[in-house]
């Protein structure tokens, strides 16, 4: 935001029109009016000051640049320059013919050039308030802000200029009365207004004007260095060899005193790139590219940097600046002993951290040969492999830190297990041929297999063919969809026969909920009967 200290005169001016509108309501003499009429006078001499001053202003502007190495640098400041001129002019121009016109409804001059109705407040009224509210200050409120908004177009970014016309509510003269704060712009500057207080809130107007458009030409000199160049900004610096540190090794640094001037806007740029300036410094930040490691694990790097101001006695200058610095190489490991195996088609879940990088550390993933499937925390990933080989690439912020390979193994396929009347079978001693009534084929995954990947592990044997074999001979047999009652063989069963178990069918559930039919190449148990 731009700050601006006002001037003697303008505190001057300002106490003034805080006297003149703080009386604009009571009933004045004569006298008093002549004393309005001098206050009017002395500050429409002061605003011809504010305007010479403007146009130096212009002049050292256009004088600074067509000193400087390269002036084209600045058209775009000398063209604003006399944008900014140029409204301020018209808005003055604007007010003068306003002035004009309340002398001549009021009657005019005498024959000694003085106003001849100095109390006249009604035909000022009609002139600038109007009957309907649509006299001319209505438009002269809409003008004075418009000219505000405008102005601010050549300023620098969060420049406050406040609003040059306020209704009574809103002036700092005005709100404190309750009978002032009701009213709008025009009834609160030009309602029961005589005559030289009318002229005299115009000519306050004026003095804003001017204020204003003394700001923005500041601002614009400071650009080209035409302004007083003083070191107003006084920081103490540091500058360390290194920020890293390690324990039982000396920090070494130098520190000295810095200075900017408010009168100089520096243009800086490093790397090539432009960076914006505040109070005289850059705030430099990009990410550091890395390749070409040493044994360390470190990267030398050379950055460069200018920067260029206007100096009033000298003209255009720059200032090289260079320096080094090193890039470490960022580790990364997965959280496990050893690399894990990966398996085909299933959820491989991995955990990828990087101590190094810290908070930094925001890694993304690509891979050749497996889908990949983000994980709801950093470093959290997915891999479904779909080929033989994966390789999984690491990247952090957008920057590739390296790739991971892994081997890809086939899901192992699941034991046999039998169960008869809810418990295991021991398939070498066999079971009652009278007792046995139920039979279930279970289908137990790699123990391995399933500590890696539970989602996957999911087995169930879909369908068996239970046959009842009396030496060389099938007596009777059943079809079970994994498991079920065999109380029609067990009723035909006789010491020394067997039960051929003849697996037909299995199946798995991955983890994305789709099921797989899983050879096992139709395994066959038995059963021997006692």
């Amino acid at each position: 935001m731009a700050g601006h200290k006002d001037t003697p005169r303008q505190k001057m001016i300002g106490m003034m029109y805080l006297v003149l509108t703080a009386l604009l309501a009571l009933q004045v003499s004569s006298s008093i009016l002549q004393k309005f009429m001098l206050l009017n006078n002395s500050v429409e001499q002061a605003n011809g000051s504010a305007n010479e001053k403007n146009q130096n202003s212009i002049r050292s502007i256009k004088e600074a640049v067509s000193k400087s190495s390269n002036p084209a640098l600045y058209t775009d400041v000398v063209a604003n320059a006399d944008k900014v001129r140029e409204l301020a002019n018209a808005m003055i121009t604007e007010l003068d013919g306003l002035k004009q016109e309340i002398i001549t409804s009021s009657g005019g001059l005498n024959e000694q050039g003085n106003i001849k109705n100095l109390s006249e407040e009604e035909k000022v009224a009609m002139l600038m308030v109007g009957g309907n509210k649509n006299g001319k200050a209505y438009a002269l409120k809409t003008k004075l802000n418009g000219y505000v908004d405008n102005l601010k177009k050549y300023g620098d970014t969060g420049t406050v200029l406040a609003p040059l016309a306020l209704d009574g509510k809103d002036d700092p003269s005005g709100k404190s009365y309750a009978e002032q704060a009701t009213k709008d712009f025009a009834e609160f500057n030009f309602a029961q207004t005589p005559v030289p207080a009318a002229l005299a809130v115009l000519s306050q107007k004026q003095s804003e004007v001017r204020r204003y458009e003394n700001t923005i030409l500041d601002q614009l000199a400071a650009k080209v260095g035409a302004k007083e160049v003083k070191f107003d900004k006084v920081f103490g610096m540091v500058s360390a060899k290194s920020n890293t540190v390690v324990a039982g090794t000396p920090f070494e640094a130098e520190m000295f005193i810095a200075a900017s001037s408010s009168a100089i806007v520096p243009r800086m740029s490093f790397n090539g790139s432009g960076y914006p300036v505040k109070d005289g410094k850059a705030q430099i930040k990009f990410i550091a590219q890395g390749g070409s490691y040493d044994k360390n694990g470190l990267s030398k790097r050379v950055y460069t940097g200018t920067i260029s101001y206007n100096d009033p006695s000298g003209g255009a200058k720059t200032i090289p600046v260079t320096g080094e610095y090193f890039v470490a190489k960022p580790t990364y490991n997965i959280e496990s002993a050893t690399q894990p195996p990966l398996y085909l088609g299933c959820a491989n879940r991995l955990s990828i951290v990087s101590p190094g990088l810290g908070p930094l550390w925001n890694p993304s993933f690509t891979a050749e040969g497996a889908d990949v499937i983000p994980g709801g925390e950093r470093g959290k990933v997915t891999v479904v492999p779909t080929s033989a080989k994966v390789a999984l690439n690491v990247l952090n912020a957008g920057n590739k830190l390296g790739t991971e390979n892994f081997r890809v193994q086939r899901v192992p396929k699941p034991d046999i297990q039998l169960v008869g009347n809810g418990s295991q079978i021991d398939e070498k001693r066999g079971a009652s041929a009278s007792a046995l009534r139920t039979l279930t084929v279970k289908a137990i995954a790699d123990e391995s297999f399933k500590n890696f990947n539970p989602e996957d592990a999911q087995f169930r044997i879909s369908e068996i063919v239970v046959s009842l074999a009396r030496g060389g001979r099938r007596v009777d047999q059943v079809t079970l969809p994994g498991g079920g009652s065999i109380a029609g063989l067990a009723q035909q069963a006789q010491p020394g026969d067997r039960y051929v178990i003849e697996i037909k069918g299995c199946q798995r559930k991955s983890f994305r909920g789709s099921v797989e039919n899983i050879n096992l190449g139709n395994p066959i148990r038995n059963i021997p009967l006692y």
